[in-house]
């Protein structure tokens, strides 16, 4: 009985974790354009900085999952109200406006992705090339979400072991422009404090997903379970973020990668095996992008529906699993208008937006939290 009770833990607590890293990992990841913008200009920094990133956003969502459990608290909207209590009718709202402001930019991110990397690759323009990425979105969002959903962790399995193929030799052999571009930080041209503030600005934006991650608090069999998860998942996390670094310092000192927007087409393209590297390199970017948006997009079709549709036309949906006119419709609008975000382009999505949705998430989440572990002495301290 035990041994059973343990094998369910330790399942739970992997899948979580796993499920933080496939939600982490979407098409901004794999193009190395968010490591990038982030880290990728702070020499040897960019191999601590994102350890420092995943150690905060453990402690945060180890915090929310571990709350979630011990209160059953497992949809967003109740977690948020149970949460922030008597200042929930103020905090749950500017949560839900966050929430719903992430919606729409990560599928623009993973259309931005695809059109850029589409662009490198085939010479077209990066609009017609998001308009291509876009209807194929909106043909998969439609007909195909349930089937990228089943095989979501097998094509992120797929995604990385196909970059490690790509960053691991190119890491070897770019082993001489790392340690140039570490010594150009070691000859002080860095602030750290800039760079530790990147590293902030990145861990911040993720902690919206506390809204994805709460629901699964559920599978675990106590709370302490929480914090084991995210401790492996922090390990999974930075792990891959750190190979991506260094894939990354072997470029970092390129005079052209400023004006690249697809910071890994550009390393393969400069390291070993391009003619088999890039057309494999682009394939994952494109699959990461597209899986990241049909399941946002999915989310925000369900989200609309909900408030237009009947039960009965959902029904008839489900039975038939085909979309009705208004699902049609639904999608259709989400894709414009992230189509119409995408045109900003990737890195300034990535550079500007994220940050910018950093410092909305600073006083609705950062803050509150903070003092929510101070006052009640991270959830131990009982109710009088």
């Amino acid at each position: 009985m035990k041994k059973q009770k343990n094998k369910l833990a330790i399942s739970a607590i992997m899948s979580v974790a796993f499920i933080w890293f496939t939600t982490h990992f979407g098409g901004g990841f794999a193009s190395g354009a968010q490591l990038y913008s982030y880290f990728g200009k702070y020499g040897g920094f960019c191999l601590i900085l994102p350890v420092l990133a995943m150690a905060y956003d453990a402690l945060f969502f180890g915090y929310a999952l571990h709350f979630a459990k011990k209160h059953e608290v497992y949809d967003y909207r109740s977690y948020n109200n149970a949460f922030y209590g008597k200042f929930a009718p103020v905090f749950s709202n500017l949560f839900e406006v966050i929430y719903l402001v992430t919606m729409c930019l990560a599928p623009a991110v993973a259309f931005a992705t695809g059109g850029a990397t589409l662009k490198e690759v085939t010479g077209l323009p990066y609009p017609v090339c998001t308009v291509i990425i876009g209807l194929f979105i909106f043909v998969v969002a439609i007909f195909g979400s349930r089937l990228v959903r089943k095989v979501a962790s097998v094509l992120s399995i797929v995604i990385i072991a196909g970059l490690l193929i790509v960053y691991i030799p190119n890491i070897i052999v770019g082993a001489d422009r790392i340690s140039a571009s570490v010594a150009g930080m070691s000859a002080g041209n860095i602030s750290f404090g800039s760079a530790l503030y990147s590293a902030f600005l990145y861990g911040t934006f993720q902690l919206i997903n506390i809204a994805v991650f709460v629901q699964h608090a559920e599978t675990f069999g106590e709370p302490k379970e929480a914090k084991k998860s995210m401790g492996v998942g922090f390990v999974i996390n930075a792990l891959m973020m750190v190979v991506v670094a260094l894939g990354l310092l072997t470029i970092s000192n390129d005079p052209d990668i400023a004006n690249q927007s697809v910071p890994t087409l550009f390393m393969v393209q400069k390291g070993v095996g391009a003619s088999f590297m890039v057309p494999l390199v682009s394939i994952l970017i494109i699959l990461g992008a597209v899986s990241t948006a049909v399941n946002m997009v999915a989310a925000m079709v369900k989200r609309v529906s909900v408030r237009i549709t009947t039960e009965e036309e959902r029904k008839s949906e489900e039975e038939s699993g085909k979309p009705g006119k208004k699902t049609v419709i639904i999608a259709l609008v989400c894709c414009l208008i992230d189509f119409g975000i995408a045109q900003f382009g990737l890195l300034t999505l990535v550079q500007k937006a994220y940050s910018f949705l950093a410092y909305l998430e600073i006083p609705v989440i950062l803050i509150p939290y903070i003092i929510h572990m101070i006052v009640t002495r991270f959830d131990t301290k009982e109710k009088k």
